[in-house]
């Protein structure tokens, strides 16, 4: 049975991107790089929402992300990739396949065949989705230590309380902070 990991950055304030979808404020150093590249070493297949996918298919093919960060700019290229869009008609980016219709119900049915795990990146409102469908078994959620003035809270539009149990926490030199959390199996437990 597949897992499914859910990777995000945000803000101290719990912000995704600001008002304008701009996350120009996420800054990534050696460190942060490396856990980027580690996690694509898994072989995981990415998971991403429309936006997110057009943001990264934008940036990872270019000779400008191959010069600086050839490592992951390489994974990011060749890592199987689904987009769950209904208005994207095509995916130039290599090895992305389109998904519509009920996605949670998808994702649902692909954890339960063998193969490799899927890791969401970003994509808030797939994110709080697939959090509240109960279909995402590790919360690795990245704090820049930053506070923007407004923009979309992670987790938006959620319709009941997440309770999650922590199972580590990474420190950055740069102040970043990486928390891993898994879900609790009922708000009892601890």
């Amino acid at each position: 049975m597949r897992k499914l990991s859910s990777f995000t950055f945000i803000t101290l304030n719990g912000f995704m991107h600001d008002q304008h979808g701009d996350i120009g404020w996420h800054q990534h150093g050696a460190e942060e790089n490396q856990v980027a590249a580690d996690g694509l070493g898994a072989a995981n297949i990415l998971l991403f929402g429309r936006k997110t996918w057009e943001m990264m298919a934008s940036y990872w093919p270019t000779p400008m992300a191959l010069e600086n960060d050839p490592t992951v700019a390489a994974g990011m290229n060749k890592a199987e990739k689904l987009v769950f869009s209904s208005t994207l008609q095509e995916a130039a980016w290599e090895n992305t396949t389109i998904v519509n219709g009920d996605i949670a119900e998808k994702i649902r049915l692909l954890k339960q065949t063998p193969g490799n795990n899927m890791t969401l990146l970003g994509s808030g409102n797939i994110l709080s989705q697939f959090a509240a469908k109960g279909l995402i078994d590790d919360y690795l959620i990245m704090i820049d230590p930053v506070a923007i003035g407004t923009g979309t809270p992670i987790f938006k539009g959620i319709p009941k309380q997440l309770n999650l149990n922590l199972k580590s926490v990474q420190t950055f030199k740069s102040g970043v902070v990486l928390l891993h959390y898994t879900p609790k199996k009922n708000p009892d437990e601890k």
